[in-house]
């Protein structure tokens, strides 16, 4: 088979699964010739970094992403001595997240986020500098560390830090400090297209290398394409109603993906209605599986990968889900070795 050019192709896990589950997948991943294997830590979810070093330990080629941490949990000297360590017991593989973390989670821990973006800025700087092996004193807005360095010599001075954001002001922040951008779920590839845009405009201001970026996508490949189709809806339909804002009332960023995604706001506001009434995920129509999923065939898979390289993704990071990911991420794997 002969595509346009493809993303790197990784898998994402998260703390939904036990850790030997995730070694199994990342096992699987490196298998199938993947890139990467991506550790989504969600809150109150299992911690990642322990299950991170169990993959990294049980693989010998892909990269270990961790996307992502935020600051508020994981101060920003504890961020560089845990990725210190993964990229070392990886030789070289670790690749870190940085985010802002869910606000309304952030708060029930009793912790105070009114600054994230300037959060997630300070804490790549502080990250940086101790991953530089200097000794760091530095004092700003939210953090303040007095004459710390790590007590042993990093690996790489350079790994690789990634932030997630959407916003404008998020984008325009990861272009100016950041290795890559990190696109969550439910987000259409129009959508990369404008942050991509931004990103790089940000990043040129500053005289740097456009960031990467990898996007989590679920992924559902069959052979049986209408199968697939009716699994990825699933995952769709659990996505939007655990994680798209109660009511009508969206926030803007919200709003412009949903006009970015093809699907005019009165049907997406039915669904997802529908959705939170009870009606099965298998009535949604096909624009959600296209804006939101990758799913069909193998070959369909990787025409559909191939229209999010075009809009600017570098790296997709693929959720399977289902009783039988190791099967998917096999057979998706042979058409991907064969494009």
């Amino acid at each position: 088979m002969i595509f346009a050019a493809l993303p790197q192709i990784g898998i994402r896990v998260s703390g939904g699964l036990t850790p030997r589950r995730c070694i199994e997948l990342a096992q699987a991943a490196e298998a199938a010739g993947f890139a990467s294997v991506w550790f989504a830590e969600n809150p109150f979810q299992r911690g990642v970094m322990a299950t991170a070093g169990a993959c990294a330990a049980a693989t010998r080629r892909v990269r270990i992403g961790v996307g992502v941490v935020n600051p508020y949990s994981r101060h920003p000297t504890v961020i560089a001595m845990e990725f210190a360590a993964l990229d070392e017991l990886s030789d070289g593989r670790a690749v870190l997240g940085v985010g802002s973390g869910i606000g309304a989670a952030v708060r029930r821990m009793g912790l105070v986020n009114d600054c994230p973006i300037t959060a997630v800025r300070e804490t790549i700087a502080i990250v940086r500098a101790l991953l530089s092996g200097d000794d760091v004193t530095y004092r700003e807005k939210v953090f303040c560390v007095e004459g710390v360095a790590l007590g042993f010599r990093p690996r790489r001075r350079d790994l690789p830090i990634y932030m997630a954001g959407a916003g404008e002001r998020a984008l325009g922040a990861c272009g100016e400090v950041a290795d890559g951008l990190i696109v969550s779920n439910l987000t259409p590839p129009r959508s990369v297209e404008r942050m991509a845009a931004i990103l790089g405009e940000a990043a040129a201001r500053t005289g740097r290398a456009t960031p990467r970026i990898v996007q989590y996508v679920p992924c559902v490949a069959r052979t049986d394409r209408d199968e697939a189709l009716q699994a990825a809806k699933s995952a769709i339909g659990e996505m939007l109603t655990s994680l798209w804002p109660a009511g009508d009332d969206w926030p803007p960023a919200r709003e412009l993906l949903v006009a970015e995604s093809g699907i005019g706001r009165r049907d997406f506001a039915v669904s997802l209605d529908q959705l939170r009434r009870g009606k099965d995920a298998a009535s949604l129509d096909e624009r959600f599986v296209e804006a939101f999923s990758i799913a069909g065939t193998a070959a369909d898979c990787l025409r559909q990968a191939a229209r999010y390289r075009k809009a600017g993704v570098d790296e997709l990071a693929l959720s399977f889900g289902g009783t039988r990911p190791e099967e998917d991420v096999a057979y998706f794997g042979r058409a991907l070795a064969a494009a």
